[in-house]
């Protein structure tokens, strides 16, 4: 493909992206799912045809915001897409030969783990540019107890309990949703790219993932923080919520790996994609079993012969 049509095509993923985060302009409920596929784009455009297409496509949707609406709506999205997708991007489309010959892509687990670290150094920036842990706390107490009388037009007789409640987990809710939405975003453009068969690298699988040491330490420093109180606490729950993405991940592998021991695995993970989907309960169950798997390797025991379980 020559320069001139990689960069036209980038270019249109960047307007696209911009489109979609404009969205939210429309002031609609509806309206925010087109929000959530702002990273599918700058995907689109990276797993197509390389990194420096994702980054022109961010850059893009970057100026066009600016020129649309101000300096820090385009400087957010740089941050909260642009950026983290050009990153996981390149860290997808790097391989390296094996001793065989064999052509060995960059593996789930690593992936999973450079978005957990993403998700937990957003975080972190929140705590610097509120003043720490109880400065952030308190902004978000704030601005919870406003919204609240202004949703309900009066003050609530416990409104400031419930407003602490919520500010006590936003960080980590809103992280762990930025994880799901880029994990969604991510897999949506290799699915698409692979049923035209113009994708750079073969879809990871999502059985052979694993986690790296790094994560389970970080859980148990997030679980020694809630044990402490105090700012460690409000840090420990945020770092714990979006932990647990990365554990809800490789539980599923587990299930994936297991579910090719069946006749009929498709209906199998059908029925857990469903169960989880519409109860949500499930999925803690999930995250469990993922954080089993990184103590117990379960995925080596249940995975057929001859299945790659690393990564």
């Amino acid at each position: 493909m020559g320069r001139l049509r990689s960069a036209v095509i980038a270019f249109g993923c960047g307007l696209g992206a911009a489109c979609l985060y404009l969205a939210v302009a429309l002031g609609s409920p509806g309206a925010m799912i087109l929000v959530y596929m702002t990273q599918l784009p700058l995907f689109l455009a990276g797993l197509w045809l390389g990194a420096g297409a994702a980054a022109v496509a961010g850059l893009t949707a970057s100026l066009l915001l600016f020129a649309a609406s101000d300096f820090l709506a385009a400087a957010i999205f740089a941050a909260l897409n642009a950026a983290p997708v050009v990153l996981l991007v390149r860290q997808a489309l790097l391989a390296r030969r094996s001793e065989d010959g064999a052509l060995a892509w960059y593996p789930p687990g690593q992936l999973t783990a450079w978005l957990t670290a993403l998700a937990l150094i957003g975080i972190a920036t929140g705590f610097v540019l509120l003043g720490g842990p109880d400065g952030l706390q308190s902004s978000l107490q704030d601005v919870v107890a406003g919204t609240l009388d202004h949703l309900t037009g009066e003050t609530l007789p416990q409104r400031d309990q419930v407003a602490a409640a919520l500010a006590m987990v936003i960080p980590g809710v809103v992280a762990a949703s930025w994880m799901v939405m880029a994990v969604i975003n991510a897999a949506l453009a290799q699915g698409v790219l692979a049923r035209f068969g113009v994708n750079w690298r073969p879809s990871p699988d999502l059985a052979a993932l694993g986690l790296p040491l790094w994560i389970p330490i970080a859980l148990a420093f997030a679980a020694a923080g809630i044990a402490v109180g105090g700012p460690a606490r409000f840090v420990g729950i945020n770092m714990a919520i979006a932990l647990s993405v990365p554990f809800c991940l490789a539980g599923l592998a587990v299930l994936h790996a297991a579910a090719r021991r069946l006749s009929h695995p498709a209906i199998a993970l059908v029925v857990i994609y469903t169960l989880a989907g519409l109860f949500g309960w499930p999925l803690v169950a999930i995250a469990v079993l993922g954080l089993l798997e990184s103590w117990l390797g379960l995925r080596r025991r249940l995975a057929p012969q001859g299945v790659r379980t690393n990564g």
